[in-house]
């Protein structure tokens, strides 16, 4: 898995970057680094995955991430095909994790930013009418130059600071235990997971990529991502299988198929352990939130 990590995303002299993607797919790599990122996806859709946290995703996601709290939004596969000719876009901020030299958050009219961005160790997840205000503002920003491009990245800080719109997202027990050289290693063990879910799975093959033996893998993995990797896999199935429930009309036994679950009642099992109830339900439910 190549690995375009870079000391800093922020070029020298300047306290930030916003860099506007438009590519066939984001960024493939699970990766982590120091600075803050505020990142707002305006085409294209996938799984997304922050710290030990894993959900669908679609136009409109948007997220703070901290320093150091791995993430990747993993388009779904349609757009890895050149033929799809699939685009997707997108608008992030880089913030190092001593912006403006931390002086400014020291002082008293800066408490509101300065404690939202501790809560961004977790992951922070931007919605409702706070989503649609910030992702303007960063899309103004695009256009801002000098002084005033730092005077709207604080209104935007501020603007989710003080917003009732938000939710963390990884659980308050996790913490990132990856180190620096195991990027490529929990990398190629995400990308085995997401190209091989529909189908079989093998712990065995997992940790052969991880250059590990099995059990040495399973306790790697566990303490990586404060989950074992069979309900990691279970999730992301889980996860697939809410997509299509809301997006197509396929039945209950074709999605389980779909979803690498060969057995219906298993699928019926699992789904309802981790969404606390059936498909037929969850679909039922979403349908009606239409028809209201």
């Amino acid at each position: 898995m190549k690995t375009p990590f870079q000391k800093s995303r922020i070029p020298e002299g300047k306290a930030f970057e916003i860099r506007e993607l438009i590519a066939p797919y984001f960024d493939v790599n699970w990766h982590f680094h120091s600075e803050y990122q505020l990142f707002v996806v305006l085409k294209g859709r996938g799984t997304r995955f922050i710290g030990d946290h894993m959900q669908n995703f679609k136009e409109g996601d948007m997220v703070l991430t901290g320093p150091d709290l791995p993430h990747l939004w993993k388009n779904d596969k349609a757009y890895h095909i050149p033929e799809n000719r699939m685009e997707t876009h997108g608008v992030v901020i880089y913030f190092p994790d001593n912006f403006l030299n931390n002086s400014v958050f020291q002082l008293e009219e800066f408490e509101t930013i300065s404690g939202m961005l501790k809560k961004s160790v977790r992951g922070i997840e931007i919605k409702g009418k706070t989503n649609l205000l910030v992702r303007q503002m960063m899309v103004d920003l695009l256009e801002i130059r000098g002084v005033k491009s730092i005077v709207q990245l604080l209104k935007i800080l501020q603007t989710i600071a003080e917003s009732n719109d938000c939710k963390l997202i990884a659980d308050a027990a996790y913490i990132n235990t990856n180190k620096e050289s195991e990027k490529d290693r929990m990398g190629q063990v995400y990308e085995y997971v997401m190209h091989n879910y529909q189908g079989k799975v093998s712990l065995e093959e997992a940790a052969q990529l991880s250059n590990l033996s099995v059990s040495s893998f399973s306790r790697f993995f566990k303490s990586r991502m404060n989950k074992s990797f069979t309900d990691f896999v279970t999730e992301v199935r889980i996860s697939h299988a809410c997509k299509l429930l809301h997006e197509t009309d396929l039945n209950i036994s074709e999605i389980s198929y779909e979803c690498g679950f060969f057995t219906l009642s298993n699928f019926n099992k699992l789904f309802k352990e981790r969404i606390k109830k059936t498909p037929v339900e969850y679909r039922r439910e979403f349908l009606n939130t239409f028809s209201a």
